[in-house]
């Protein structure tokens, strides 16, 4: 792989003009922690004109982008908030042709933090990943996400980019026979698209979201369905209670420490007797543990993958190696779609047919 020398905390470090962080969440903290880690200075907070009320955050006053351009001319700005909204994505990438304009990758969950000294400890692992990617354009892609995760550069991101009907179509290829579990599945919103690839037929569903007022959602959508099961439990590699972080929506999580039990089980317990033909999962930086909970489903069924692989920093490349290991005949394909920052980063994989 070809990747740049230096990463954002080197430019960040190097760099004369003022520091300005947009957003004012997690993902802001996440990245004004390292930067104070490395004794980089910040000049300000930046948020969307609608969202600027008189708010403070981290002892600045929150600020309009124009505000800042007006008092600080010429400036970086850091994106640190997540976006898939296109009229959002277009206003950042606009800004980019007016100033230099990053989006720090720092992890939803864990504390690895990309940069120069986690892709050295890291190289190994690293590239044996590459090298079991199945297609140019997934060596492509994770080329050009390895090479956003160290940059911050919005430029490497965005030549990742893919619509997801070209990897439903050219490489998952659903039917209309699928036995479809969905681990992760919100308010049914990837229950859609699994039908919207399969005429709105299939052989069974079985779905598992966690959050209680979600569940609820998910349940109302899902409504008179037959053939579907739906249960309100995380996944995880064994069956136990565990304490769970919910009401956070998409974010909801197990969690150590957090005040609520949950039930969860292993995808091994979920299909003892049913066979599995498609598997999605998007289960808030558990992946790795739902995966070893289905090393025994994996292997007998080689269902079709579709594997979120964003939460932790290592993702991109344990999880593909993990896969791997569990049954080597998967072809693996990584794709990005359109994000800010680098969520929606999928591992997908088909088994290939003896």
């Amino acid at each position: 792989m070809n990747l740049p020398q230096d990463d954002i905390y080197d430019f960040l470090k190097n760099t004369d003009k003022p520091v300005i962080i947009y957003g004012m969440g997690n993902g802001a903290d996440k990245v004004m922690d390292e930067l104070e880690r490395r004794r980089i200075p910040v000049s300000g907070i930046a948020a969307s004109d609608d969202f600027v009320r008189g708010q403070s955050f981290r002892g600045f006053s929150v600020r309009k982008i124009s505000e800042h351009e007006a008092q600080l001319g010429d400036m970086i700005i850091i994106i640190a908030f997540g976006t898939a909204v296109p009229e959002v994505m277009k206003h950042i990438f606009s800004l980019a042709q007016k100033h230099t304009v990053l989006a720090a990758d720092v992890p939803v969950y864990g504390d690895n933090i990309w940069c120069r000294e986690f892709y050295e400890e890291n190289r190994e692992p690293i590239e044996r990943a590459y090298e079991l990617l199945a297609d140019e354009k997934s060596r492509q892609v994770f080329e050009s996400v390895v090479a956003y995760k160290l940059t911050g550069r919005l430029d490497c991101l965005s030549s990742a980019y893919s619509e997801k009907d070209e990897i439903f179509r050219n490489v998952l290829k659903l039917g209309a026979d699928e036995s479809y579990l969905d681990l992760g599945a919100y308010r049914g919103d990837t229950i859609d698209e699994f039908l919207s690839y399969t005429g709105g037929t299939y052989r069974h569903i079985t779905a598992l979201e966690p959050d209680r007022k979600t569940f609820a959602k998910l349940k109302a959508h899902v409504g008179e369905m037959s053939g579907v099961r739906l249960f309100r439990m995380g996944i995880w590699s064994e069956d136990r209670d565990m304490s769970f972080e919910e009401s956070l929506g998409r974010g909801s999580s197990i969690r150590q420490g957090a005040k609520n039990d949950l039930a969860v089980t292993k995808i091994d317990t979920l299909y003892a007797v049913r066979r599995l033909s498609y598997l999605k999962m998007d289960v808030e930086g558990s992946e790795r543990q739902a995966i070893l909970g289905g090393i025994n489903t994996l292997r007998r069924d080689r269902p079709k993958l579709n594997i979120a692989a964003y939460h932790r920093s290592e993702d991109i490349f344990s999880l593909p190696l993990l896969i791997h290991s569990v049954e080597p005949s998967y072809r693996l394909y990584i794709r990005q779609h359109p994000y800010i920052p680098a969520w929606d980063l999928n591992l997908y994989a088909v088994a290939e047919s003896f």
